[in-house]
């Protein structure tokens, strides 16, 4: 496999593994997890944007309103993407957080025709169907709708639109997104230890070294992830982004026990058969259209 490849992997990966750290965790409020995520993601970006000179353009960037706008809306969203995660992690819903992100494509899709006007071919109705149907027979096996997964879907498919429409890089743009939140973020954990409930420096050298962790275990895949898309083709990428949820399920069912029965198969059986619909369909379209 080329370097791009390795990178990608590396990134979702990463990501895959990601509950069994916020697992170690759940001691803490998910509110300060999120929090200490954002103020030491912010302080790890800040320093290489401060040395290799991209801060004067991350300022320029921040005077202008239209720029904060997207960014802050875009700040805001990932940050309720990350407490619902963490939340559903420490609850228990592993298994419904990985759905969330084996729907996120199509949901962005779906968003897509919605707020751009773009059009589906009819392979990609034909998945999104498959979806909804997963969806709907789910909601009525639970007997109310998988709001975590939805909700994980639904926000970081609204992320990923605003984003979008950034001018930032992937990196600059999360240093100005982190940079928004940290402030807040540190008013708040002051706010906490002063108060008598703060976990940082309380709960332990472990519990405080991990939530430093926080901001690499944040930014290290970003950085695998922005470094492998330059150098392979996005629908490599898109595909290997179905390892993460898959890593995350079997983490959920495996490691830490949590149900799957086979009314759940046969919901999740849907979606699954659905990202193979629009995998093949995409990789098809994109094949047909490089031989025109």
């Amino acid at each position: 496999m080329t370097p791009g490849i390795w990178y990608a992997v590396l990134a979702y990966l990463l990501w895959g593994l990601v509950p069994i750290y916020w697992k170690s965790l759940q001691g803490v409020p998910g509110l300060q997890l999120i929090c200490h995520r954002s103020v030491w993601s912010s302080a790890i970006l800040i320093v290489p944007a401060w040395l290799s000179g991209n801060w004067s353009a991350l300022l320029r960037a921040a005077a202008s309103r239209r720029i904060l706008a997207i960014y802050s809306a875009a700040s805001i969203t990932l940050a309720l993407n990350w407490l619902v995660y963490v939340w559903a992690v420490n609850a228990g819903f592993i298994v419904q957080a990985a759905l969330g992100y084996f729907i996120n494509p199509l949901v962005s899709v779906l968003l897509g025709v919605l707020a751009l006007h773009e059009r589906l071919r009819p392979g990609q109705w034909v998945a999104i169907t498959l979806a909804t149907c997963g969806v709907v027979y789910l909601t009525l096996y639970y007997g109310t709708l998988p709001w975590i997964a939805l909700w994980l879907a639904l926000s970081f498919g609204l992320y990923g639109l605003l984003k979008k429409t950034a001018p930032l890089g992937a990196v600059e743009g999360l240093t100005l997104e982190t940079s928004i939140l940290a402030v807040p973020a540190l008013v708040y954990l002051l706010y906490a230890d002063t108060a008598g409930f703060g976990a940082f420096g309380h709960e332990g050298p472990l519990s405080t070294a991990l939530m430093v962790a926080a901001g690499p275990v944040t930014t290290i895949p970003l950085l695998f992830f922005a470094a492998s898309v330059v150098r392979v083709p996005l629908s490599v990428v898109g595909m290997l982004q179905y390892l993460s949820p898959t890593i995350q399920f079997l983490i959920g069912v495996y490691l830490y026990r949590e149900p799957f029965s086979r009314g759940q198969f046969v919901g999740f059986a849907c979606v699954w058969a659905a990202l193979i619909v629009f995998g093949a369909e995409s990789f098809l379209n994109q094949r047909a259209t490089s031989r025109t």
